[in-house]
């Protein structure tokens, strides 16, 4: 008895199925690119481009300028900081008695000291675009926005609004004027503006809210001391000082939450 079933007859017809399918998906789609329909492939994010692994908990360490950062300074006390005529007059008029008042106590937190302030770091991604900062010192959190600009309507706060970017090497004295720029090597560039005047020491030394705060961040790792977190940082503020200051910070990585301790800002007290 023959049932007109074929193995062979079955397997043609479904190669002949899919060649039909393939043919209209080709068709299909080349129509919806001369219509203009097809969307743009999802750009890559600074999460999933980034060279270096910021994240996780670090602990700062006071390797540099101790005095001025384990311990509130005396009044007039701005050694190193380069104050023109107008900066020397606010930092001299400081006056202690009133930073008690509590819309003067974050003031020496701000965008433009706050990596110089002793305490811990959390590093998150707070989305695929944006690299989150929250300080245990005076509980506050840093946005870093990858390929963002602050809007017209930003108002200016504490933190200000960072702008951040995967780029090349950051200033350093003493850099081979012949080294060869070549691809980025993983540093974090990142710019703050529209920021709150703030103190860049606890004693009234002061910057304004015209002032720009550039960060260069990089990771390190030692085989035997562990692993690094480096920031430099250069504020430059023609209200207040003659030149950029320039100052650095070095986190070392600590084991998850070890320590962590947020803490209020404390405008007259040292950690």
């Amino acid at each position: 008895m023959t049932t007109g079933f074929s193995p062979a007859g079955v397997e043609r017809a479904l190669v002949a199925g899919l060649v039909l399918l393939a043919v209209a998906s080709l068709q299909t789609r080349a129509a919806a690119q001369a219509r203009g329909g097809v969307p743009a492939p999802n750009p890559p994010t600074a999460q999933s481009t980034a060279p270096r692994d910021f994240t996780g908990y670090w602990m700062s360490m006071v390797t540099e300028d101790w005095r001025w950062r384990m311990v509130v300074p005396i009044k007039g006390d701005f050694n190193s900081v380069p104050l023109n005529a107008d900066g020397r007059k606010a930092a001299s008029a400081w006056d202690p008695s009133l930073e008690n008042k509590p819309e003067e106590q974050c003031k020496a937190y701000g965008a433009a000291t706050i990596m110089r302030t002793p305490g811990r770091l959390h590093i998150t991604w707070a989305d695929p675009n944006t690299l989150k900062i929250e300080t245990d010192s005076g509980t506050q959190t840093k946005l870093l926005h990858f390929g963002g600009a602050p809007s017209a309507s930003e108002a200016p706060s504490l933190q200000g609004y960072s702008a951040a970017s995967w780029d090349g090497l950051p200033p350093r004295q003493g850099r081979p004027s012949d080294l060869p720029a070549g691809p980025p090597r993983g540093y974090m560039k990142v710019e703050t503006t529209h920021m709150l005047p703030g103190y860049l020491r606890k004693n009234g030394v002061p910057y304004s809210s015209n002032a720009v705060v550039d960060e260069f961040f990089d990771r390190i790792t030692d085989p035997t001391a562990g692993t690094f977190l480096l920031v430099t940082t250069i504020v430059t503020d023609p209200q207040y000082l003659a030149q950029p200051f320039v100052s650095h910070g070095i986190f070392k990585k600590i084991p998850e939450a070890a320590g962590w301790d947020p803490t209020p800002c404390r405008a007259n007290e040292a950690r």
